[in-house]
């Protein structure tokens, strides 16, 4: 018994001595007015860094609700990884103003990201830069890997966003799907569109066109051609954003990059078990993030 007790006394110091080894900086880097938020946590110098790369809408350093980023960082530190997070221009209150002045494009999220690279390029506590775009920040991150030294995308889309709004509404009517497919087209033909049907009203608000408009113009197959540093493709076979068949196109478009689809991991990377806890998991912290995921992409980073 007194061996057990000084065993467990042992391994619990040992988690508390790990724990306190990660470090962590807030830092804000500023785009112009625009501000970007963040956290950089590390356990030791001379480590590579990732840099996030968010997805679709206003999503904070940490994920949101499913909290997958701060799930990420937290098992990618534990590998020796720095990793740093920001929240999106969208998600940060005090860009609102400028935001609703100047209006938005797929190329402010890219302006962004370049930024926090130059803030780190010269830090010299980190061997190298990564970038992990997840969803749409996989072409984000296609389109800012100046400085970068490897790229990873995961549930990255292989086609034009048109197509994948038209597959994914299509997907829950028939009908919508038809109307998102006329509004897109007369948004691409014109710039605009006059009248929005009111239950499509959440993507083709007015507001939302001009960013809608510049990132349909934006192939993600013929971007990934370009890209000329180490890659990685990623997608999980219970995403139901995204599907397969993106991350193989994008293997077509690169031959040269490696590709995993990993079993069990959906769009927020949580591992999924059953089919009726894929949408739950969207909206709470309770499900773990994917291991293979960190394995993989840790393998991935080291090698």
């Amino acid at each position: 018994m007194i061996r057990l007790i000084s065993y467990l006394v042992i391994y619990i110091f040992g988690i508390t001595v790990t724990i306190a080894q990660i470090k962590s900086e807030e830092i804000v880097i500023d785009n112009q007015a625009i501000q970007l938020p963040g956290t950089l946590s590390f356990s030791d110098e001379k480590q590579p860094l990732v840099i996030w790369v968010h997805g679709s809408g206003s999503v904070n350093r940490d994920g949101n609700q499913p909290q997958y980023i701060k799930q990420f960082r937290q098992e990618i530190n534990k590998k020796g990884i720095a990793f740093f997070s920001y929240d999106k221009r969208t998600a940060n209150p005090k860009n609102v103003s400028f935001i609703q002045e100047d209006g938005i494009y797929f190329s402010d999220f890219v302006s962004d990201i370049k930024e926090v690279v130059n803030h780190f390029k010269n830090d010299e506590r980190f061997t190298e830069i990564i970038l992990v775009g997840h969803s749409q920040g996989s072409l984000i991150a296609m389109l800012a890997l100046k400085n970068v030294d490897k790229y990873i995308s995961i549930a990255g889309a292989g086609e034009t966003i048109d197509k994948t709004l038209i597959r994914q509404i299509t997907a829950q009517s028939a009908e919508f799907g038809k109307l998102t497919e006329q509004h897109l087209k007369e948004l691409k033909e014109t710039g605009e569109i006059k009248e929005v049907n009111p239950n499509l009203i959440s993507i083709f608000a007015p507001q939302n066109q001009p960013f809608l408009s510049s990132w349909i113009k934006i192939n993600p197959v013929e971007e990934i051609k370009k890209v000329t540093i180490p890659t990685l493709l990623i997608n999980g076979d219970k995403d139901i954003q995204v599907q397969v068949s993106d991350a193989q196109k994008l293997k077509e478009a690169k031959p040269d990059a490696q590709l995993v689809i990993i079993e069990n991991m959906n769009h927020p990377l949580k591992e999924i078990k059953n089919d009726e806890d894929n949408m739950k998991s969207y909206m709470t912290a309770d499900y773990p993030i994917s291991k293979e995921l960190i394995t993989v992409v840790t393998e991935f980073i080291k090698k």
